[in-house]
């Protein structure tokens, strides 16, 4: 049986090693910090209440899951935390058509938000599920403006467009042409995991609209792919997971890793590339 609603990812990140598969979940509260195995997951929006498998994340808003016909998912972490509460069918139910914050169930078809109404209006609230529009990441393509890497609008969220601003003054145009001007070069990063050295330039937090805790990252300067072709990459920054925090890291401490590098902008911070789930991480003297 394959179901209309599912908001399947055009790209995701995949979480193939158990380590990191338990990590995730601890990071987004489906897991206990003592938890050494993984338990069965229930998937239990749109009418369903079946086991679901989590593959991977798309981003901090959204992971992936596959059901039992084989068919990928878009959720937000925290509605997957909440759907395994035994008391959700009941509330769900009770409170059909009504409560938005948990799934949209106006119809079958998810419809996404036009871009244009998204810049519009960066300070409003979004229609469906009342999110704040997040500014803080941009997609993971090599493209200035920015489109959501999602088809449609995962379980009621919905991505910041970037894009052309309108109705700019004549006397902003010049200020966007020096702008730019200062911009580096694009980077054409490589897919998949690559070897890498950074240097530590600051421990920081960044605000969580969807957590009541800000989310812990380190930024990282002077940071080079060495393998399989040198280029300078400049800063990233990455999530201060507990694999991270176990290596005990200060400022100025140089690193080497292998890690998957993609574009994506830091919150209210200019640096533009984020480094996923770094492994094998030394410290050089």
């Amino acid at each position: 049986m394959t179901y209309a609603f599912m908001i399947e990812p055009q790209d995701f990140i995949a979480l193939d090693n158990e380590d990191e598969l338990i990590e995730k979940c601890q990071e987004w509260g489906l897991l206990s910090g003592k938890a050494t195995k993984l338990k069965t997951f229930y998937y239990k929006g749109n009418g369903l209440n079946m086991p679901c498998t989590i593959i991977g994340y798309v981003d901090h808003m959204a992971a992936v899951i596959q059901l039992d016909n084989g068919q990928k998912h878009c959720v937000h972490p925290s509605y997957l935390k909440e759907m395994q509460a035994s008391s959700y069918s009941a509330r769900s139910i009770s409170n059909a058509g009504s409560d938005r914050s948990i799934e949209p169930s106006t119809s079958d078809t998810v419809v996404p938000v036009p871009p244009a109404e998204l810049t519009q209006t960066p300070d409003a609230l979004v229609n469906l599920d009342e999110i704040p529009v997040n500014l803080d990441d941009s997609d993971d393509t090599d493209t200035d403006e920015f489109s959501s890497g999602l088809k449609g609008d995962p379980d009621g969220l919905v991505e910041e467009y970037v894009g052309p601003q309108t109705g700019a003054s004549s006397e902003a145009k010049p200020k966007a042409k020096t702008a730019s001007k200062a911009k580096t070069l694009k980077i054409d990063l490589p897919e998949g995991k690559v070897k890498m050295s950074a240097v530590v330039k600051e421990f920081t937090t960044v605000p969580n609209h969807f957590s009541d805790n800000d989310d812990e990252v380190i930024i990282y300067e002077a940071v080079t792919i060495t393998e399989p072709d040198v280029i300078d990459v400049g800063e990233a920054w990455s999530s201060h997971s507990a694999t991270v925090k176990k290596q005990e890291l200060e400022v100025g401490d140089v690193i080497t890793f292998e890690a998957k590098i993609i574009k994506k902008k830091l919150t209210r911070n200019p640096v533009p590339y984020k480094i996923n789930n770094p492994s094998k991480i030394q410290k050089e003297d």
